[in-house]
């Protein structure tokens, strides 16, 4: 019922919609989830990640298109097969006044393994460097374990902490806690931390310090709102100047609407199933006192029993590209036969149960966030009902992201229904993080909460880190991609095509990437 009345609001502020002014120092957006955690480098999550870079920056940044740029570090050459060497911008300071220094690249690669209880921990991007060295107050060098080509890449992900403020009596310093209160959360970026509370809004302000370009606003404020309808109310009416996935159902009528502008990318973000390949009964699968899902002709027949096509086109209302790959083409790795939907064949799903056992099926329950991902209840519903059709019974439990994500880490799912946003435009990024063998400590399994496992594959992955020839690497993850997938280890559903909408006279350099980021939103002058 809140539903329905938030649409009919929703409508109802299409059609009263005047041109309000807009704030010149103010930017309200209002975005589907609130971050996790201020702490910069406790999970490599889409709502943490484009915070933090409003007040981190990282060594080097990646444009809206994912191709690196300089950042804090203004150039940078290798002086050996696993050694590199990064100039620091000189002119750069924190938002405290303090010069950015050497010693303070130091310090935040060294607390990152130190961070306790990462969901996703941010030594994905950390497993191959050795060491980090300051040369001196300006220069840094990082020595790698082995030649690395994607170390680049790495570092894009990586903000920037200041030494000074973040320093504590813990192992890593200020603590996850201390910086959600703002202490120690002092960055180089365009903004400075101001407030925030959980379930309410969060708000920065502009970095007077900041060695950039100052951005166009006072002040920015997110405003964590998990119903699109209700987004979409709030922007129509004037509550906020930005949304973040504007309703399917409505994106055409916004596009028309000369009150509003739209922003849209290429999307990375894979929209996929993960299915328990470990426990011993499956926490999720009653009665059944092994895992089905530990046979690969059952992985297979939940597969081809999902309908993508009709997922992308009814439920997602075109926004979504149906496919079979974990990158989209022509990204570097991604297998160009798998782009395609694999094909819908109900009628072989059952005989596959059968063969492996389970002629009259099973019951399972999928997880999935309610507000995380575009229409993830609904996608999980979908799912739900043509695995029920294909003899897999199918309940679905939504909940909270927060709550989703505990319930995933602590593996309490047989199946669930998440999705990964690639920042590097490379394979192996995904391949090591969703189906990686799982060991955090060495950046490998950080989101594989189906424990999917082949030494194989690792060995693929490995390889490929070390292997400089561009061509001989796309090889290699072409080989680990096509491994993982011709063994349903995961299941792709479908690519997100990222979606922005804006006040009138706003634009936004929409990224590929997903992150919102507030310096990025300019007003027509």
């Amino acid at each position: 019922m809140n539903f329905v009345k938030t649409r009919l609001a929703a409508s109802a502020a299409f059609i009263l919609l005047g041109a309000l002014p807009l704030s010149a120092a103010d930017l309200k957006i209002g975005v589907k989830s609130e971050p996790s955690s201020l702490d910069p480098q406790f999970h490599v999550l889409v709502p943490n990640m484009q915070v933090t870079f409003a007040i981190f920056e990282p060594l080097v940044m990646m444009d809206p298109k994912l191709s690196p740029q300089p950042a804090l570090a203004e150039s940078w050459k290798p002086v050996s097969d696993t050694e590199w060497e990064f100039a620091l911008r000189k002119e750069a300071k924190f938002s405290d006044g303090s010069p950015l220094t050497a010693d303070d690249v130091v310090f935040t690669f060294d607390r990152i393994p130190k961070v306790p209880n990462s969901p996703t921990a941010f030594t994905l991007f950390t497993r191959q460097i050795a060491k980090v060295e300051a040369v001196d107050t300006h220069t840094v060098r990082i020595t790698t374990k082995q030649p690395y080509p994607l170390l680049i890449t790495d570092l894009a992900n990586l903000p920037i902490m200041s030494k000074a403020a973040a320093s504590g009596s813990a192992a890593e310093g200020k603590t996850t806690v201390e910086l959600n209160r703002g202490e120690g959360l002092v960055g180089t970026g365009p903004f400075k931390f101001v407030s925030w509370q959980k379930g309410a809004d969060l708000v920065l302000e502009r970095n007077a310090n900041y060695w950039g370009k100052q951005p166009e606003w006072d002040k920015v404020i997110y405003r964590p709102m998990t119903n699109p309808a209700a987004r979409a109310a709030a922007l129509l009416s004037g509550d906020i100047d930005m949304m973040e996935d504007p309703p399917t159902a409505d994106l055409e009528q916004f596009k028309s609407n000369p009150k509003l502008a739209i922003a849209q990318a290429p999307g990375t973000r894979i929209v996929y199933i993960a299915l328990d390949q470990k426990g011993e009964p499956s926490p999720g699968i009653p009665g059944q006192a092994k895992n089905p899902l530990m046979d690969s002709r059952v992985r297979q027949a939940l597969s081809i029993s999902i309908d993508r096509k009709a997922i992308a086109e009814r439920v997602m209302g075109g926004l979504a590209v149906p496919t079979g790959d974990l990158l989209p083409a022509p990204m570097f790795g991604a297998v160009e036969s798998r782009q395609a939907p694999p094909v819908v064949d109900t009628a072989k799903a059952k005989a596959l149960l059968a063969e492996a056992g389970y002629p009259d099926g099973f019951q399972i329950t999928l997880g999935t966030p309610n507000g995380r991902y575009v229409n993830d209840v609904r996608i999980a519903q979908t799912i739900a009902a043509m695995w029920t059709r294909a003899g897999v019974k199918t309940e679905v439990a939504a909940s909270a992201p927060p709550v989703f994500f505990k319930s995933r880490d602590n593996f309490e799912f047989s199946a669930y229904l998440a999705a990964w946003g690639n920042s590097t435009g490379e394979m192996s990024t995904t391949l090591r993080s969703l189906v990686g063998t799982r060991d955090p400590s060495k950046g490998s399994g950080t989101s594989n909460g189906g424990r999917y496992s082949n030494p194989e594959l690792d060995d693929l992955l490995n390889k490929a880190s070390a292997t400089m020839d561009d061509a001989a690497r796309k090889a290699l993850l072409q080989q680990a991609d096509e491994m993982v997938l011709s063994d349903y280890g995961i299941i792709p559903v479908h690519f997100e095509v990222p979606v922005w909408a804006l006040r009138q006279g706003l634009t936004y350099a929409a990224r590929s990437d997903q992150y919102t980021l507030p310096q990025d939103v300019t007003a027509s002058k």
